[in-house]
């Protein structure tokens, strides 16, 4: 993965190289902050890698990396609005280190910065460009609002889950990928659909590997509490499929632990209940599933084998990560 790690350390650079105005100060400090907080920045290296793929540098699609980047953190600041998170990478979110509508603004500015981005590339791939990315981001804010509908619904089915998680998660990783083999060089419409699918299928099979850590992780390698989806009554894959498998007898069980237990001893009757029903092993099979789609993507994809090996490394890693 040595050159992801060239396009992790080029994108930092960036970053922090980005020429935001100085005032109002309430406006941009925010935004100067909270991208100073770091990140993996896997989003962005995956859009230089698929212009790598395709045979060009990957240094060609850094205006769509860091606009793809700049949307990630517009959802983040925006998520933790809506989620009252008060930590973000163990630090004070944009809205508590400041307030509500300095949050929601700075985000705002953040989203129109990514487009400005995006706009330097040349006039011949942009329209494909812009294309991608309003799709996209119209598709993440449905997949935001489809999670908000859960915490509020009895009635949540795996489907609607992945159709969710689809949304919220995988398809900017999808877009990410898509706009980099467009900038690339890719001409094949078969290609660019399956450069596209295996960002999605990975982005729901780093999901499902998501839930599993949540609840099975080493406390000492995840970084924080291990079983808060279970602790917030999260709807996971894993709670889910619970509920689909299980008798009505233990249906009531599990709600009875999810509306009236707290701390460690709820997190261990639920775990409990998912091993009786089998359903860390059922979410296994369903991140490899989801994992082969997209190695089977990456297979039909009309380039040399050798370009595809830091994509194929970057999809192995995040299928084995621990925290």
């Amino acid at each position: 993965m040595h050159q992801i790690k060239e396009y992790q350390q080029l994108l930092e650079k960036q970053i922090h190289a980005l020429d935001l105005p100085k005032e109002p100060k309430n406006l941009y400090d925010p935004l100067r902050y909270f991208l100073k907080l770091g990140g993996k920045r896997t989003r962005p290296s995956l859009t230089m890698l698929a212009s790598s793929l395709f045979g060009s540098p990957g240094i060609k699609a850094i205006n769509a990396a860091l606009a793809v980047e700049l949307f990630h953190n517009f959802t983040l600041i925006h998520d933790d609005i809506m989620d009252d998170a008060p930590l973000r990478r163990g630090k004070a979110t944009v809205h508590e280190k400041w307030d509500r509508d300095i949050a929601i603004l700075s985000g705002d500015v953040l989203f129109v910065e990514a487009y400005s981005l995006l706009a330097k590339h040349d006039a011949e791939v942009l329209p494909k460009l812009l294309s991608v990315f309003t799709r996209t981001a119209r598709e993440v804010c449905e997949g935001q609002q489809m999670d908000m509908d859960f915490e509020s619904s009895n009635s949540v089915t795996i489907d609607e889950y992945i159709e969710m998680i689809r949304l919220k998660t995988s398809v900017l990783l999808g877009a990410a990928l898509e706009m980099g083999a467009l900038i690339g060089g890719a001409k094949n419409q078969e290609d660019i659909e399956n450069i596209y699918d295996f960002g999605v299928n990975i982005g729901l099979a780093f999901q499902m590997h998501d839930d599993l850590l949540d609840l099975y992780a080493d406390p000492e390698k995840f970084g924080k509490q291990v079983g808060g989806d279970i602790l917030s009554n999260k709807k996971t894959f894993l709670l889910l499929k619970a509920y689909e498998m299980a008798e009505q007898e233990t249906k009531t069980e599990i709600d009875n632990i999810l509306n009236n237990q707290k701390g460690q001893v709820k997190i261990d009757n639920i775990k409990v209940i998912f091993e009786q029903l089998g359903v860390r092993q059922i979410t296994e099979d369903q991140k490899e599933l989801f994992y082969q789609k997209a190695l089977l993507n990456m297979k039909e994809i009309n380039v040399p084998e050798a370009n595809k090996i830091e994509l194929l490394d970057l999809a192995k890693y995040l299928m084995s990560r621990d925290h």
